[in-house]
């Protein structure tokens, strides 16, 4: 007999076409690995015929009957499966071979330990390994979002906190960031992959749902802010804690927070990396 799965992925997908067939099929380990693809009631037909495709080959396919966005479709996923540690793939991204169970095995061995989440490699429009903080960081998470999209939840805090189901559609562009708030408010602590070492592979490929959220960003912080207010309330002492050098700790509410966000900003940023500015410290 096989053993239980450790990890369940969850896929959400509205009309990705061949693109959830290939995050699907990413997913290779040397262990189970519990598969939930949502189809968020897509009616193309490139996207009926990968669906069908993966049916075939054995993965399990949650279907909405309306159209209900990202934060229901991983809503959905997460009902349907059962694993301890849920990892939330995008239908344009990749996952890493062997870096769900390298990232489970930390948490096996961290039972406190609410999450698990690493660097990742953009790939596509940009090739580069993006770095993320070493640990959840509740001053830095409290003004901008520097950490993956995709990461290994334990099922069990996940639930807890309401998981990205608690922020309505609005916020659905923030679902990531919300929860990751939600998690630094109840001080709940991640472990880091690895430096230099990739937990998943972000597809950068046109505007994603973000860039749309951006002519929005100082309303939807507001948000944020009025959701999470033991956070914002605790900021001089998660200020103190951060392990950020002081000129970030004074850059940081001016640079990120609630101001408004430009277009020019991101394509900025991307030229100027290569130059040593606008990398994220861990």
């Amino acid at each position: 007999m096989s053993a239980a799965p450790r990890v369940a992925v969850v896929i959400p997908c509205f009309e990705e076409g061949a693109l959830v067939v290939e995050a699907a099929l990413s997913v290779q380990e040397d262990e189970p690995v519990e598969i939930v693809v949502v189809d968020d009631a897509s009616s193309d037909e490139p996207t009926a015929q990968a669906l069908a495709e993966l049916r075939e080959r054995g993965v399990r396919i949650v279907t909405h009957e309306r159209n209900s966005g990202l934060v229901a479709a991983r809503t959905s996923g997460v009902e349907a499966s059962s694993a301890p540690y849920v990892f939330n793939l995008d239908a344009d991204d990749l996952a890493v071979p062997g870096a769900l169970a390298a990232m489970a095995d930390l948490l096996d061995g961290d039972p406190e330990a609410a999450v698990c989440f690493g660097d990742y490699a953009e790939f596509g429009d940009i090739e580069e390994l993006r770095v993320v903080p070493r640990s959840l960081d509740p001053f830095r998470v409290a003004y901008w979002n520097e950490y993956p999209v995709a990461a290994l939840f334990r099922r069990a805090v996940l639930e807890e906190v309401g998981g990205w189901a608690a922020t309505g559609r609005r916020l659905d562009s923030y679902a990531d960031w919300d929860l990751w708030m939600s998690l630094a408010e109840r001080g709940e602590r991640g472990i880091h992959l690895g430096d230099g070492r990739p937990s998943f592979r972000y597809r950068i490929h046109g505007p994603r749902m973000f860039d749309a959220a951006r002519r929005e960003h100082p309303a939807l912080y507001a948000e944020l802010k009025r959701r999470h207010p033991r956070l914002f309330a605790e900021l001089r002492e998660h200020r103190r804690r951060s392990g950020l050098n002081p000129v970030s700790k004074l850059l940081y509410p001016i640079v990120y927070g609630g101001r408004r966000r430009y277009a020019f900003e991101a394509p900025l940023r991307r030229r100027l990396r290569p130059l040593g500015a606008w990398r994220r410290q861990r």
